[in-house]
């Protein structure tokens, strides 16, 4: 897509102000500050997810993007050059929305003083209040298209990396021992049972249990080591 002659003088939008997130004690990488996003150039990532959500990458036109978003069709080529770009600010953008609002709420969950117990209830109520609407269903198609191009690979690991980021401060508030270690892996079983929930519609319960089990193992393995080799024993 060429870049579109400049728009008139009262559709010119510009970055300005940054997008912060609420600091954690126990935050061991806090993200960095995000440009914040013009309402027209938001208004095309909004249109973008919920396209693709509905009828997937190949239903992402500049003529579908502005038909959706109530814009003209220079303002989608005056915010992107080109399709790659759409969908790499696309998904990075959902995922900076998901990782502030968890953010948010783990904060809060540590000011509380909540325990194993308390994050799997709070797990629950969030992957309950979670409708998988298009522009959730959005970013599996974008991680999909990343193993076919590697020019949004980059984004999905930087997406990745956020979510691993979150684990490690939410892991760490538990007590969890070696939480970078554990990281990838509550990311990657998170990941993959939204996924199922997505195409099979399991309940909510499987997601709250499953992250149970893993964060009691890991305290579990950290108490018998900590016990020593008769640490158990009878």
């Amino acid at each position: 897509m060429a870049r579109a002659p400049p728009r008139p003088a009262e559709d010119v939008e510009r970055p300005g102000g940054t997008m912060t997130r609420m600091p954690s004690q126990t935050s061991v990488s806090a993200e960095p500050a995000a440009p914040a996003i013009p309402p027209t150039r938001q208004r095309i990532i909004g249109a973008v997810l919920r396209i693709i959500g509905q009828d997937g990458i190949a239903a992402v036109t500049n003529r579908r993007i502005a038909k959706e978003a109530g814009v003209s069709l220079g303002s989608v080529t005056y915010h992107f050059s080109s399709q790659h770009e759409l969908l790499r600010e696309s998904l990075l953008h959902f995922v900076r929305e998901e990782t502030r609002r968890f953010t948010e709420l783990a904060d809060a969950g540590e000011a509380e003083g909540v325990d194993i117990d308390g994050a799997a209830a709070l797990a629950a109520q969030v992957a309950d209040g979670t409708v998988f609407d298009s522009e959730h269903i959005a970013p599996f198609e974008l991680y999909i298209q990343a193993g076919r191009d590697e020019r949004l690979r980059e984004a999905a690991a930087e997406c990745f990396g956020a979510y691993d980021r979150l684990a490690v401060q939410i892991l760490t508030a538990l007590g969890v021992p070696e939480p970078h270690r554990l990281a990838a892996h509550t990311v990657a079983l998170v990941t993959g049972l939204q996924l199922r929930r997505l195409a099979t519609g399991s309940p909510a319960e499987e997601l709250t249990d499953a992250l149970l089990l893993l964060v009691r193992g890991a305290l579990s393995e950290d108490g018998a080591r900590a016990g020593g080799p008769d640490a158990g024993a009878t």
